[in-house]
Parts: C-alpha cells; structure tokens; sequence
C-alpha cells in the first residue's frame, strides 16, 4: 500500500464519482484542485469540502480545451506537487439523434470528451510526476469498455480507448516511478444514469464506488473493475466471439 495522496487533481468533480472521491478525499485534509463544467454544482462541492477539512481550488475547465488544461495541471503541479491525478471528466449521450447532423456532433463529441479529454489531463501531469519519479494517475473508463455495445457504441468505443491507453502507460511509466489504474464502474447513481430508463443491474451508490476505487489506488491494482459480478459478464461478453453475443447485445436498450 502506498502512503495517502496529499496533492489531488480531479476533473468532472461537480458531480457522480468526481463529487464523492473529492468529498472522500477531503476528509483526510487533502489539498484538492477540481474541475466540472457546471459553475453552480463545482461550488457546491468545493464548499462541502472545505467543510470536511479539505483545501480547494475549484476551476471552471472544459476539458476539451488542451491548452487551458496545460496550463491549469502544470500551475497547480508548481504550487503543491500532484500525488494523485484521477481524470474522471466524462460523457455519456449516445444513441441516435434527431437528425443525421445531430448524431454525427454527438459520436465526435463524445470522442471529445471521453478520450480527448484524459489525454488532456494525463499528459501534462506526467510532466511533472516524470521530473519527481513519484505519481499515480487513475483514468476513468468503464465496464462499457470491454466489448463494443450497439446501444451507445460511441460511449463504448471512447471508454475502450482510455482503457487500453491506460493500461499501456502501466507498464511505460512505471521505470519513471509513476502508478496508473484504469478504472471500470459499472452502474452508478450518478446525474448521466439517471436518464436511463432501462435496468440497471447491480446499480451502486457513488460513495460506495468512491470506497472501491480509493482502496484499488491505494494497492496500486491496475484495472479497479466493480461491482464484480458485471465485471465477470463483461469480460465474457467481450472474450466470446461476436457470433454468439451479436444476438444478445442487438436487443439491449439504447442509451438516448
């Protein structure tokens, strides 16, 4: 086990899994930088922090923005050098639109976000980490991630992405001292799922999410995929061929 995080950044912290690992966090007096794109939730948070015994510094940041994320990671690494890094910025509107046009900004949108924005994160704060030999950096996927889903398969395809990506730089930083997780929920209670309106098994709260993940970081494990169960389905789902699942994942729900 690694000694608790001092310095933490985390991005899409206005709400779900950002908003409990912050809060989580906090209770351990940490210094806290975090960033959300809704001014009013990101406040609210920040606040409830502070409560706890944490010291924030919360930034508006859309984290499609490379530069303004460049900036924003390498001025907080030179005034309290990050520990910790957990890029959790993300989207999930997926399905089809009203129109064509309206599909096409959607899928590219969610690339955007999904996978352009941990790139946007990660790659800044390594600077730094590199220079200490000293870092962990967790990156945010999802079970979603391990086998293409017809039903939102630009959200699936985007979660793969930083899956794969995260689990490359395991084993690519780890001479330089840095750790990376990749982090694969199932379902949570968080604002994006409750627009769905379909099942959903095993569905967890986001303090409960945000216990599992804090104790996957602090063992160093390399994928912290839950709630176990869905874990185990995904994998099958994603290890069969897609002859035998094509039938099954043809008639599951779209996600609007």
């Amino acid at each position: 086990m690694s000694l608790p995080p001092r310095s933490i950044l985390i991005t899409g912290a206005s709400s779900g899994i950002g908003e409990a690992l912050a809060l989580s966090y906090a209770d351990d007096g940490a210094i806290l930088t975090l960033s959300g794109r809704d001014e009013e939730r990101l406040r609210l948070v920040a606040e409830a922090c502070v409560s706890r015994g944490g010291t924030v510094d919360a930034r508006v940041l859309d984290v499609r923005d490379q530069d303004a994320m460049e900036r924003w990671i390498r001025d907080t690494d030179s005034r309290a050098p990050l520990d910790l890094v957990i890029a959790n910025a993300g989207i999930a509107r997926d399905g089809p639109a009203a129109s064509d046009a309206g599909e096409d900004i959607r899928t590219r949108e969610m690339f955007e976000v999904n996978l352009n924005g941990v790139i946007n994160t990660v790659l800044p704060a390594v600077y730094g980490m590199r220079a200490r030999r000293h870092g962990q950096i967790a990156i945010v996927s999802s079970i979603a991630g391990y086998r293409g889903i017809p039903g939102s398969p630009a959200y699936a395809a985007s979660k793969a992405a930083v899956k794969s990506w995260g689990e490359g730089l395991r084993g690519r930083l780890a001479a330089d001292g840095i750790r990376i997780s990749v982090i694969c929920p199932g379902f949570v209670s968080t604002r994006m799922t409750s627009k769905n309106h379909f099942p959903m098994p095993f569905l967890m709260n986001a303090d409960q999410a945000a216990r599992i993940i804090r104790r996957g970081l602090e063992h160093n494990r390399p994928r912290i995929t839950f709630p176990l169960p869905m874990a185990f389905l995904a994998w099958l789902a994603g290890a069969l061929p897609p002859s035998i699942t094509d039938w099954m994942f043809a008639r599951m729900p779209r996600k609007e």
